[in-house]
């Protein structure tokens, strides 16, 4: 055969030989396309919840047996498909109170097939001994867990080297889980490393951890090279605790992702941010999904030629009522429900489901209460009801109550229009837990100086633009404030504002009463701090005794039981003159009561009259400025004129 009769046949077997190539170039382009499912701030909402939209509708979000249907569907498109949590996947609900005897968290994630998970600041609000007994227990139950990491936790010790028992109980259990720096899984031939961290923002909210969080971004830094150099991984996701609230590019996950460039995704909780659209930085890819799982978070990656990954898709579905539930989840969901009842709401005498009254009218749904800097209808509820439940435990010994608080980051969730039951109110109150070791912060009872009452009315106006968690809703207080004023000189008025609407007088030196829950009774003395020692509370015991220990300042009925605050507001909706059986909300919480009136005034008497002592000294300082470079120019002055001269 010549060689121009053999060339077809050549040419036959390069084609062939190109086909096959491009054939398995596709197939290799096909395995390294990646599907990452995610979550956080699931805060165990295990079933449904209903809230406002912004439509002014109704809808019913979430639920572990609807989120379980979708991940399903997820995952019979690719079975090798990521899913991650990035924290804070308890404390939010009825759930919580077997958080540290029966961990349904971790075993229902664990049931869900979650591939990694790590903590957030919420994880530890049982404080080291409770996130110890969860994951002691989970262990015991011998059901498939999802994997934890976290990289920038330390176990501190004493001048003598020693940790507490409670911080042993932690690392030990941590350690047997085990919890790790970091994860690595493999799909379709790609090594990734998984790490967690928790952000500065959540570490301060954690202050009964006992354990210290080091810094983010140098952890992130050390583990991403540990991945890079010695696991040698293709793709690296950041499990980051940290958010995007503030001011982008300046959020802490920003800062993360430019700090640390080589990491290719974060999954980034503690915010509750819906992201519709990732927010890109450089070449990682940060998403958030929102709260309590009304979304399940999805990204689609595509490795390409640089062996760098490129966003395919980026979506958040809605976990609602057009998914059906399974029937596998919801039935373990049920049986955890019949344990929360049994283990905790009997101690109460009520029920889960149980309707303790029914409101007329919606309340500001709690993804935007705190959104606005004005008095809050919600909040004004919550902390009458303190007032009414203290005055039901002390009986014929109660002593009149002048102010209490609640402040906007303990208030978790809202009521609709319509039925409210057990699980509604435990939903609005539901964070901490007593010394009683029961979950639920107690109300506690302090006192405060007539100025330092007027201080904490300052505290509201001025600290809550700088951090939103800190607005304060305040019964018996009436104050009046500019937002343009200077900073810690905002309110210009403030009285005590009786139950009857009328105003009186406040006297800067005497002692007034206070009741509010464990959480803000502790964060009183933090003022002095976030103020930069300008302002000052110090909260005292009856004989006018700064504080020591906030436990001991806690209020408990005529059995000696800690009043919790949910269960103060529980009660006060049950005192509602009832209708066809149940109470109702009154239409007065339907309308602000004059308790934070707000002035936008920008004229010049406005914004400089009645200055206090941090005003004066600041218009001292700006005169003396002014004083000082007038008698320079005048020097100058003269200098030029005796030149010219």
């Amino acid at each position: 055969m010549s060689k121009i009769q053999r060339a077809p046949r050549y040419l036959l077997i390069l084609m062939l030989l190109l086909t096959l190539i491009g054939w398995s170039s596709f197939a290799w382009a096909a395995e390294t396309s990646l599907t990452i499912l995610f979550t956080h701030d699931l805060h165990d909402h295990l079933l449904p919840y209903t809230t406002l939209r912004p439509d002014g509708q109704l809808q019913t979000l979430g639920g572990y047996a609807r989120l379980q249907t979708a991940i399903n569907q997820y995952r019979e498109i690719d079975p090798e498909l990521l899913l991650l949590d990035a924290g804070d996947f308890s404390m939010g609900t009825l759930f919580q109170t077997i958080f540290a005897t029966e961990a349904p968290q971790l075993i229902l994630m664990g049931q869900m097939g979650y591939d990694a998970i790590t903590f957030g600041n919420h994880e530890f609000d049982f404080r080291a001994t409770g996130l110890a007994d969860a994951l002691s227990i989970a262990k015991i139950k011998n059901k498939p867990l999802p994997p934890i990491t976290i990289a920038n936790v330390i176990f501190p010790t004493n001048h003598l080297g020693k940790m507490t028992s409670s911080l042993v109980q932690l690392k030990n259990a941590m350690e047997s889980y085990p919890v790790k720096e970091y994860i690595i899984l493999e799909r379709k031939g790609v090594k990734i490393g998984v790490f967690g961290l928790m952000g500065v923002d959540a570490a301060s909210n954690a202050p009964m951890s006992e354990v210290v969080f080091t810094d983010p971004i140098e952890n992130a830094k050390r583990i991403v090279s540990l991945l890079l150099n010695e696991e040698e991984v293709d793709l690296i996701i950041c499990l980051s605790h940290s958010g995007t609230s503030g001011t982008s590019p300046n959020t802490e996950d920003e800062i993360l992702a430019k700090q640390v460039p080589e990491i290719d995704i974060i999954i980034s909780g503690h915010s509750h941010t819906t992201l519709t659209e990732p927010i890109i930085v450089g070449k990682t890819i940060i998403g958030s999904a929102s709260e309590y799982g009304e979304n399940l978070g999805v990204i689609k990656i595509k490795q390409i030629a640089d062996q760098s990954w490129a966003l395919q898709e980026y979506y958040l579905q809605t976990i609602d009522e057009s998914l059906s539930e399974d029937p596998i989840m919801a039935e373990l969901v049920k049986d955890y429900q019949q344990i929360v009842q049994r283990d905790y709401l009997n101690h109460f005498n009520l029920e889960f489901d149980q309707v303790v009254a029914y409101s007329p009218f919606n309340f500001t749904p709690s993804s935007e209460v705190g959104e606005e800097h004005a008095e809050e209808p919600l909040g004004n509820l919550i902390s009458d009801a303190y007032i009414h439940a203290v005055k039901l435990a002390e009986g014929d010994n109660y002593e009149p109550i002048a102010v209490a608080i609640s402040p906007n980051g303990t208030i978790r969730g809202s009521f609709v229009a319509g039925d409210i039951t057990v699980a509604d109110v435990f939903i609005v109150s539901s964070l901490g837990i007593g010394s009683d070791g029961i979950p639920g912060y107690p109300l506690i009872s302090v006192y405060l100086t007539g100025k330092e009452l007027k201080t904490l009315a300052e505290v509201d106006a001025s600290v809550t633009p700088i951090m939103k968690a800190a607005q304060l809703y305040i019964a018996g207080l009436s104050y009046t404030f500019n937002p343009n004023r200077l900073i810690f000189n905002k309110v210009t008025e403030v009285y005590l504002q009786n139950p009857d609407g009328s105003l009186e007088e406040i006297d800067d030196n005497k002692l007034y009463r206070l009741v509010g829950g464990l959480y803000a009774g502790q964060m009183l003395p933090v003022i002095n701090d976030k103020s930069f020692g300008l302002l000052s509370i110090v909260p005292k015991n009856k004989a006018g005794e700064p504080v020591v220990n906030f436990e001991d300042q806690i209020i408990r009925d005529h059995n000696g039981r800690e009043v919790k605050e949910w269960y103060a507001i529980a009660q006060y909706l049950q005192s509602f003159e009832p209708d066809n059986g149940k109470p109702i909300i009154p239409d007065y919480y339907s309308q602000a009561q004059g308790r934070k009136n707000i002035e936008h005034s920008k004229n010049i008497f406005a914004l400089i009259s009645k200055p206090n002592k941090i005003a004066l000294a600041v218009y001292s300082l700006v005169i003396l400025i002014i004083l000082l470079l007038l008698l320079i120019f005048a020097k100058v002055a003269k200098r030029i004129r005796s030149i010219s001269k």
